[in-house]
């Protein structure tokens, strides 16, 4: 065997990827990066928001202070403080002399509305962890298993014709099984070609995606509408005018119609408001961004691997509306890259390929391994010449 023959093998030998016989993919990502960021905030925040709002509470005492009159004992004083804040209602008199009443309860309401917003946020994530991750976990599961095998028969094959020509003796022969080989597309594994073909053809992941992301714009529009209604109404009022004069002091002489109450909370409220807002309003485009992906291919991705044999969605102009359960394949095989073995390789082969000199005579891995390899891609000048002289 000659050296350059063994320094082939050796070649061919590294280039194949080890069989992965241990766990499958235990570090599969199952949501997109930016999707994982809108759920981390749009959930964490208002939690992180919820507990600010309990530690002020505990921190700076009630939440509420009332000015009650100076004949009052300390135990009343407590009772009033207590009882407009059970109550939060504000006592006021229109240009017509009539008593109006207004309640302040978004101020009672806050930690336990934060705790319903993380709860909402909450959903979309659910609604794609159950009706979405367990399809889509076996599909790529599939998937980037089979192409790591596309790419390693590649080699196998290349490693094979290496053997065959060492073996044969008339370097005719090898030449017309080989072409011959090339044109029945003996090469070609077109199992994964044709499962991604299929994909095109389905929708429900795609659907559950665009419900997961709707349903995210239209929790935050909810957003807006609560904080525009309720909050912006109560959000600068600091002091409010309470009637302690039900049940058994209705009657009491002594005690004041109304009593002015101040809310030490406001300034909580206020963060919060101001806060939620500019958040949720930062994540809406984020959001838009990840529905927009939807509607072009991740063509980069594709090209790399339409050097593996009968992987060509491309060149086919296979490629219809990008809106279908393929694109978001491709959109989670790009953030399980490193799951992908064989794109490391294939991406340097596709650089190779395009600086090579060569470029007419390279399609496929298959090829460019040949080359490589020390092999012609194609059948010698020399010997179609020297079929032609023996056959004018």
């Amino acid at each position: 065997m000659s050296l350059a023959h063994t320094a082939a093998e050796y070649m061919l030998s590294d280039a194949l990827l080890p069989d992965r016989r241990g766990p499958r993919l235990k570090g599969l990502h199952l949501e997109l990066p930016l999707d994982r960021m809108v759920k981390f905030i749009a959930v964490g925040f208002p939690l992180l928001l919820m507990s600010l709002a309990f530690a002020q509470e505990f921190s700076s005492g009630p939440p509420i202070r009332c000015f009650s009159p100076s004949n009052f004992s300390i135990r009343q004083a407590a009772y009033v403080d207590g009882s407009c804040w059970d109550s939060l209602i504000h006592h006021e008199q229109d240009e017509l002399g009539q008593n109006k009443m207004k309640s302040l309860w978004p101020h009672k309401a806050l930690p336990y509305s934060l705790l319903a917003l993380a709860v909402v946020m909450y959903l979309p994530v659910l609604l794609w962890q159950y009706a979405a991750q367990p399809a889509l976990s076996s599909d790529l599961l599939f998937i980037i298993s089979e192409l790591d095998k596309s790419y390693n028969r590649s080699i196998r094959l290349v490693q094979h014709m290496l053997k065959i020509r060492q073996k044969s003796s008339d370097p005719h022969v090898f030449w017309d099984e080989l072409e011959k080989a090339r044109k029945e597309r003996y090469f070609e594994f077109p199992l994964l070609e044709r499962y991604l073909a299929c994909k095109q053809r389905s929708h429900s992941l795609v659907a559950t995606y665009l419900l997961r992301n709707s349903l995210l714009l239209l929790f935050t529009s909810a957003i807006y509408l609560y904080l525009g209604h309720f909050h912006l109404d109560v959000f600068f009022q600091e002091e409010f005018s309470c009637s302690i004069k039900t049940g058994l002091l209705s009657d009491e002489t002594h005690v004041p119609h109304l009593i002015t109450c101040r809310l030490t909370s406001l300034s909580i409220l206020q963060i919060v408001s101001l806060s939620s807002l500019t958040i949720y309003t930062l994540l809406v485009p984020v959001i838009i961004y990840n529905l927009t992906r939807l509607c072009r291919w991740d063509k980069r991705l594709l090209s790399i691997y339409e050097m593996l044999p009968a992987f060509d969605l491309l060149s086919r102009k296979m490629l219809g509306c990008p809106i279908n359960d393929l694109n978001v394949i491709l959109l989670f095989l790009r953030a399980n890259i490193s799951e992908l073995n064989s794109f490391s390789w294939l991406s340097v082969l596709c650089v190779l390929k395009d600086t090579t000199t060569q470029k007419h005579n390279i399609d496929t891995v298959v090829d460019f391994m040949t080359l490589l390899a020390g092999l012609e891609p194609t059948k010698p000048k020399h010997l179609t010449q020297r079929v032609c002289d023996e056959n004018p």
